[in-house]
Protein backbone atom coordinates (compact mmCIF):
# COMPACT_ATOMS: atom_id res chain seq x y z
CA UNK A 1 0.00 0.00 0.00
CA UNK A 2 2.75 2.21 0.98
CA UNK A 3 6.26 2.80 -0.83
CA UNK A 4 9.22 4.64 1.02
CA UNK A 5 11.89 6.09 -0.47
CA UNK A 6 15.19 7.67 1.26
CA UNK A 7 17.51 9.89 0.22
CA UNK A 8 20.40 13.03 0.92
CA UNK A 9 22.61 10.89 2.82
CA UNK A 10 26.58 11.03 3.07
CA UNK A 11 29.63 11.90 4.38
CA UNK A 12 29.96 14.93 6.66
CA UNK A 13 32.58 16.35 9.03
CA UNK A 14 31.57 16.53 12.54
CA UNK A 15 29.89 19.58 13.56
CA UNK A 16 28.25 19.52 9.78
CA UNK A 17 24.85 19.13 8.79
CA UNK A 18 22.55 16.66 6.47
CA UNK A 19 18.86 16.73 5.37
CA UNK A 20 17.54 13.53 4.84
CA UNK A 21 14.01 13.17 2.85
CA UNK A 22 11.26 10.69 2.89
CA UNK A 23 9.15 10.24 -0.44
CA UNK A 24 5.96 7.93 0.59
CA UNK A 25 4.71 6.98 -2.65
CA UNK A 26 0.79 5.91 -1.66
CA UNK A 27 -2.05 7.03 0.06
CA UNK A 28 -1.24 8.55 3.77
CA UNK A 29 -4.19 9.19 5.69
CA UNK A 30 -5.74 8.13 8.90
CA UNK A 31 -3.83 7.31 12.13
CA UNK A 32 0.17 6.99 11.79
CA UNK A 33 3.53 7.28 13.07
CA UNK A 34 6.39 8.33 10.94
CA UNK A 35 9.47 8.32 12.18
CA UNK A 36 13.19 7.91 11.40
CA UNK A 37 15.75 5.35 12.50
CA UNK A 38 19.47 4.83 12.75
CA UNK A 39 20.75 1.73 12.55
CA UNK A 40 25.37 1.54 13.18
CA UNK A 41 26.54 -1.93 12.05
CA UNK A 42 26.21 -4.48 14.67
CA UNK A 43 23.79 -2.86 16.44
CA UNK A 44 19.67 -2.89 16.73
CA UNK A 45 18.25 -0.12 14.74
CA UNK A 46 16.99 2.71 17.45
CA UNK A 47 14.30 5.17 16.81
CA UNK A 48 15.53 8.78 16.49
CA UNK A 49 12.50 11.23 15.77
CA UNK A 50 8.55 10.09 14.92
CA UNK A 51 5.81 12.76 13.70
CA UNK A 52 2.68 11.24 14.01
CA UNK A 53 -0.69 12.27 12.36
CA UNK A 54 -1.96 14.72 14.94
CA UNK A 55 1.29 16.51 13.97
CA UNK A 56 3.34 15.88 17.02
CA UNK A 57 7.20 15.00 17.04
CA UNK A 58 8.92 13.04 19.54
CA UNK A 59 12.96 12.68 19.70
CA UNK A 60 15.49 10.78 21.07
CA UNK A 61 17.63 12.22 23.96
CA UNK A 62 20.27 12.20 22.10
CA UNK A 63 19.59 14.20 19.18
CA UNK A 64 17.52 16.67 20.44
CA UNK A 65 17.93 20.10 19.95
CA UNK A 66 20.27 18.60 17.25
CA UNK A 67 17.55 16.74 14.65
CA UNK A 68 14.41 17.85 13.78
CA UNK A 69 11.79 16.29 11.84
CA UNK A 70 8.91 17.82 9.53
CA UNK A 71 6.55 16.92 7.03
CA UNK A 72 5.62 18.56 3.33
CA UNK A 73 1.80 17.17 3.02
CA UNK A 74 1.54 18.33 -0.47
CA UNK A 75 4.48 15.96 -1.59
CA UNK A 76 4.25 13.28 0.75
CA UNK A 77 7.79 13.74 1.95
CA UNK A 78 9.21 13.29 5.69
CA UNK A 79 12.46 15.54 6.64
CA UNK A 80 15.38 15.00 8.69
CA UNK A 81 17.37 18.27 9.14
CA UNK A 82 20.43 17.00 11.01
CA UNK A 83 22.61 19.48 12.44
CA UNK A 84 25.65 19.65 14.77
CA UNK A 85 26.40 16.06 13.00
CA UNK A 86 28.69 14.03 15.55
CA UNK A 87 30.29 10.57 14.67
CA UNK A 88 28.23 8.61 17.43
CA UNK A 89 25.29 9.63 14.39
CA UNK A 90 27.15 7.60 11.54
CA UNK A 91 24.56 4.71 10.50
CA UNK A 92 21.93 3.73 8.56
CA UNK A 93 19.27 5.99 8.41
CA UNK A 94 15.50 4.10 7.54
CA UNK A 95 11.99 5.92 7.06
CA UNK A 96 9.21 3.91 8.95
CA UNK A 97 5.48 4.63 8.51
CA UNK A 98 3.22 2.48 10.75
CA UNK A 99 -0.25 2.87 10.40
CA UNK A 100 -2.37 2.46 13.01
CA UNK A 101 -5.74 2.69 11.79
CA UNK A 102 -8.29 2.07 9.74
CA UNK A 103 -5.39 -0.57 7.89
CA UNK A 104 -2.55 -1.26 10.11
CA UNK A 105 1.02 -1.53 8.26
CA UNK A 106 4.66 -1.29 9.08
CA UNK A 107 6.81 0.09 6.20
CA UNK A 108 10.20 0.83 5.36
CA UNK A 109 12.66 2.22 3.14
CA UNK A 110 15.81 1.02 2.23
CA UNK A 111 18.29 3.34 4.02
CA UNK A 112 20.51 5.84 3.26
CA UNK A 113 23.86 5.76 4.41
CA UNK A 114 25.30 8.89 7.12
CA UNK A 115 28.91 8.90 7.91
CA UNK A 116 30.18 11.73 10.03
CA UNK A 117 34.22 11.56 10.21
CA UNK A 118 37.26 13.87 10.25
Amino acid sequence: QVELAESGGGLVQPGGSLRLSCVAFGSIFGTYVTGWYQQAPGKQRELVATFSSGGGTNYADSVKGRFSISRDNAQNVVYLQMNSLKPEDTGVYYCNHRQIFPNPGDYWGQGTQVTVSS
